[in-house]
């Protein structure tokens, strides 16, 4: 495996932000090797998956990783200025795909998100279209809508994620309070919008949830266990969501990851998680 931290640091400029994007070298011995490109969870850095780029380059995949705007090394850090949201993220997978176009082309693309990652990365090719694109791997992403959590706990998500929308309205920004990191209050908003409802809002004039019906590419999705921000009926909700896509589903178990899992440790016993996304890759039919 490379080294943690053996990877290029590159940045792309879009409508005054600026995004951070790890590029790790090519796999060994495999010369236009499908590449996975990781759009991380709120508010969690790129730097964070350097164990599992590493383990997926290991697995002959090219890997690179971009930071969500405002986070790790995209700037500006949210403020109360900031008014984007989810129509805004997905413009900024578009602009780092755009920049890619000449390193990626001939080679099958996978968007693979995790958490919002995922939310964002769907957004975008529902908002812009699959034709940059070969397949799609959200790995504890689903819609938090607050029915999908069994029992007490979801009539304590509703409240919570409420909450943490209207401090955001009322501070203009969202500080990071034991949640998420900071964030603008544009992303709470819409965030928010899918936890109560169930549903992506509206974003820049288009039905989000009637776009992710016509979309037709292979999605895999994978839930984990003991994930409390993202268990596994919030996975089935947004795949049930991709009706025309051929989605293979798949739940990591802690005894197939041999080592307690939740939310973010995934990423370091992501041994099925990557042979799931190495063989999904090998499985792409290609763009038409």
């Amino acid at each position: 495996m490379i080294a943690a931290g053996e990877y290029t640091q590159e940045f792309v400029d879009v409508d005054g932000a600026r995004l951070g994007v790890q590029v790790y070298p090519e796999p060994d011995g495999t010369p236009g090797a499908p590449v996975v490109v990781i759009w991380p969870a709120m508010g969690v850095r790129a730097r964070y998956y350097r164990p599992f780029a590493a383990a997926l380059r290991a697995a002959g995949l090219g890997v690179i990783v971009a930071d969500l705007r405002g986070t790790g090394a995209s700037t500006p850090a949210p403020s109360r200025a900031d008014r984007y949201g989810y129509a805004e993220l997905a413009g900024d997978v578009g602009a780092v795909l755009a920049a890619l176009k000449p390193r990626l082309d001939g080679q099958p693309t996978i968007l693979l998100g995790h958490s919002l990652g995922g939310q964002v990365a769907l957004a975008h090719l529902a908002l812009h279209g699959t034709d940059a694109v070969d397949g799609v791997a959200l790995v504890a992403s689903g819609i938090p809508h607050w029915r999908s959590f069994t029992g007490a706990r979801g009539y304590g998500v509703l409240p919570y994620t409420q909450g943490i929308a209207a401090t955001a309205r009322l501070l203009g920004v969202w500080p990071g309070w034991g949640f998420g990191g900071r964030q603008a209050r544009g992303v709470i908003r819409d965030w928010a919008h899918t936890a109560r409802t169930g549903r992506y809002p509206a974003l820049d004039g288009v039905d989000v949830e009637a776009a992710l019906r016509t979309l037709e590419l292979p999605v895999l999705g994978v839930s984990v266990d003991d994930d409390r921000y993202t268990p596994h009926p919030t996975v089935d909700l947004l795949c049930g969501k991709l009706t025309t896509a051929a989605v293979v589903r798949e739940r990591l178990t802690a005894a197939q990851a041999g080592a307690p899992l939740d939310h973010f440790t995934w990423v370091r016993a992501s041994a099925p998680v990557v042979a799931w996304v190495a063989a999904f890759a090998a499985g792409l039919p290609g763009r038409p």
